[in-house]
């Protein structure tokens, strides 16, 4: 089997000839190249910068399915795509034409809205904790509950928006998360807010599983990367501001106060998504395949490859998920005495993430995807050591560190799942999705857990062992790779 980097040195992230596939949906079209969209919860989700200029033939597809880079409009359950690719891209949308700024203006607001929802209550766990009398190992789970249920939702979702549209879906899931959003302030117990906090990740998982799909479907090839870059905008802007604005308010008003400021934000950006998208001309149903569609998933499980990227992909999101669920506990605690709002806005540190994924494709040139993931963990181990400080400065300075080793492994492990999918990369990519958000789940309780048990070094601990499996993977992957260079 290949190992983690099947190049010499350097080479492409996702550079498939046909596209790239988005973390949920493939949705380039037929011999076109579009980024592959990271759609992190935990703070800015950026493109995957394609970085090479050529990429290894795709493999032949299985006896009896169409290969999904071949540019044929089959309905293949292994694919994910839904046969659109037939239909002239220049009948699609471009710049001037009516609905192409409805259309990017439509998916920036189901972004943002999308990414506020999915960590509101992630700055206000000590609030929370304080309220309803909760440990952080047992508060933590009304971010963790999200993340689960975003992460056992995505698959199944992406492949109903292959039948009953993106647009249908988009719209759908925006409005089901909202109506929880207006509940949730309202939660008796810490059991009901959980629970419903477990639904609205569910909900969540249905603009990640069609957005990308959405634009490709609509928007003109040469004009796509615009269009998911202010997607991306959304993502990132939502993610960071759903925290900011919560600790804020939670600050004068509470915390239930909050997450309603959060609820009537993302419920004005659902009513601006419903109003400025532009009805969908290009997408053709197909119909389920779910026996074809599980025998793909099995395959990319029994692939080793794609095993390593899932499980590093998982270990990144483990220590990121770890870090910013339990950093508010603290920093409201003493040395610090911090106030829900200045916690709140120790977030803005996500912007690092965004120029880190921005970087990670010229570091994957020069360093190959290997090289790149050393320097990850290795950025994120020293930001983990600089953050046991009792300073204010130093724990910024760590949380800095951390947040851009994160962002870089996490955007070679995320575009090389696609580049390394032979046939079926809309469920390759979905699975590390779903092994991006376990991660983030089981970061935030573990993290949380040894919070309680021995406060900050011990999730620092937790969170340098998974640094270390991490970099045992990277090893382990060189040395295959190795072997048949000696040969």
């Amino acid at each position: 089997m290949p190992a983690l980097d099947t190049e010499a040195s350097s080479g492409p992230v996702d550079a498939s000839p046909a596209g790239s596939a988005s973390p949920v949906t493939d949705v380039s079209p037929a011999g076109s190249a579009s980024p592959v969209a990271d759609v992190s919860p935990a703070g800015p989700a950026s493109p995957v910068a394609d970085i090479s200029s050529a990429a290894p033939p795709a493999e032949p597809a299985a006896p009896g399915e169409r290969s999904e880079r071949s540019g044929h409009s089959g309905h293949s359950g292994h694919s994910g795509h839904s046969g659109h690719s037939g239909h002239s891209d220049a009948t699609k949308l471009s710049p001037g034409d009516p609905g192409h700024g409805r259309m990017r203006l439509a998916l920036f607001a189901a972004g943002l809205s999308t990414f506020a929802l999915l960590y509101s209550t992630q700055a206000l766990l000590p609030e929370i904790s304080q309220a309803l009398h909760a440990a952080p190992e047992q508060a933590s789970w009304t971010v963790s509950g999200a993340t689960v249920g975003l992460a056992v939702a995505v698959l199944p979702l992406a492949a109903l928006s292959e039948r009953f549209g993106r647009r249908r879906m988009l719209t759908v899931s925006l409005a089901v998360a909202v109506a929880l959003a207006l509940v949730i302030p309202f939660a008796p117990s810490l059991p009901m807010l959980i629970a419903l906090r477990t639904l609205q990740g569910a909900a969540v998982a249905g603009v990640p599983a069609s957005a990308m799909a959405f634009l490709s479907d609509e928007v003109r090839a040469r004009h796509l990367v615009g269009a998911v870059g202010l997607f991306v905008a959304g993502n990132s802007v939502g993610g960071m501001s759903g925290r900011i604005l919560t600790g804020w308010v939670t600050e004068a008003w509470g915390w239930r106060a909050g997450l309603g400021a959060v609820a009537v934000t993302s419920l004005l950006c659902a009513v601006a998504f419903r109003l400025l998208v532009p009805p969908a001309r290009h997408f053709t149903p197909a119909p389920l395949h779910p026996r074809r569609v599980a025998a793909t998933v099995r395959t990319h499980l029994g692939n080793p490859l794609l095993l390593r990227l899932y499980a590093i992909g998982l270990l990144f999101m483990t220590v990121f998920g770890a870090v910013y669920t339990v950093i508010g506990y603290r920093l409201v605690a003493e040395p610090f005495g911090l106030s829900q709002g200045l916690v709140g806005s120790v977030f803005a540190i996500y912007l690092v993430g965004t120029a880190a994924s921005a970087t990670a494709g010229r570091l994957n040139a020069r360093l190959g995807r290997r090289g790149t993931l050393y320097l990850g963990i290795g950025t994120a181990s020293a930001g983990l050591l600089i953050s046991l400080a009792d300073s204010v400065a130093a724990v910024v300075a760590g949380l800095v560190l951390i947040t851009a080793g994160f962002f870089a492994g996490h955007a070679v492990a995320s575009g090389s799942v696609s580049r390394t999918a032979a046939h079926g990369a809309a469920q390759a990519s979905a699975l590390y999705q779903m092994s991006y958000y376990v991660g983030s789940s089981l970061g935030g309780a573990l993290g949380a857990l040894a919070f309680a048990a021995a406060g900050w070094a011990a999730t620092v601990a937790l969170a340098l062992g998974a640094m270390v499996l991490a970099a045992g993977i990277t090893l382990y992957a060189s040395r295959r790779a190795a072997v048949p260079a000696r040969a």
